[in-house]
């Protein structure tokens, strides 16, 4: 997952964390040779749905995709809208390749995904305001020491710039097993009040997956492990 150092919170100044763990597969690499590059967010310019997609369909954008999973489950669900995708970790880029390419006409390739090989927030600054229908941001590094706090996703200028490209009646969708990062994000997010409505009743609103949000392997991990997980929606005001 990436994060940033403060300064301008929506500015890169560093990227934190792994890019690159065990080697890839050759199968993965073939992957990243030859699909990748057909279906790569442009370097430059604008990241709109007319320029990726050829159309004007609904715009989802998940913040580190990890592996994939929920990405492409969406994207499956939902064939008549564009996923946007950014990952800075190449092993996850590969599995999400490979969810993208199917399984030898198992499930079919999908051909609403856009994938970026590296820093998020560059991307979604290059989106146009009010153009996204969906932002997901699922498990992020929770960075749990204090001092480290500042190298969260999920802090103030990173929520002004999902919510200023996200369209009104958007949603915004944060998960995580993480208690430390659980309480920063809500604090963050009460100081976005006047941004984001909480689309929750109950404790059980957020303590049960949604329908429709399908499962992460972090996801799986953690509650393999015991942990207790939150599911957070935000709809833009």
């Amino acid at each position: 997952m990436t994060a940033y150092k403060s300064g301008d919170p929506t500015t890169l100044n560093r990227l934190y964390g792994r890019a690159k763990g065990k080697p890839l597969r050759a199968g993965q690499q073939e992957l990243i040779d030859s699909l990748l590059p057909r279906i790569a967010v442009p370097d430059g310019g604008e990241v709109g749905a007319q320029r990726l997609f050829g159309d004007d369909r609904p715009l989802h954008f998940e913040i580190g995709f990890g592996g994939g999973e929920h990405m492409a489950a969406r994207a499956d669900m939902l064939p008549d809208h564009g996923f946007i995708g950014a990952e800075p970790f190449v092993n996850g880029v590969a599995q999400a390749l490979v969810h993208v390419a199917g399984d030898h006409g198992q499930h079919p390739p999908l051909g609403n995904v856009r994938i970026r090989h590296g820093d998020a927030l560059e991307v979604l600054r290059r989106v146009p305001d009010s153009a996204l229908s969906f932002v997901y941001l699922l498990h992020p590094d929770p960075w749990p020491k204090a001092r480290h706090a500042k190298r969260r996703m999920m802090n103030d200028g990173p929520v002004d710039l999902i919510a200023a490209k996200l369209k009104p009646g958007g949603e915004f969708r944060f998960g995580t097993d993480h208690p430390v990062y659980l309480a920063h994000a809500l604090m963050v997010m009460r100081r976005h009040r006047h941004q984001f409505e909480w689309l929750a009743e109950s404790a059980e609103d957020f303590l049960t997956r949604p329908a429709g949000w399908p499962e992460t392997r972090y996801e799986a991990k953690a509650r393999a492990q015991g942990h207790e997980v939150w599911y957070f929606r935000y709809r833009r005001k």
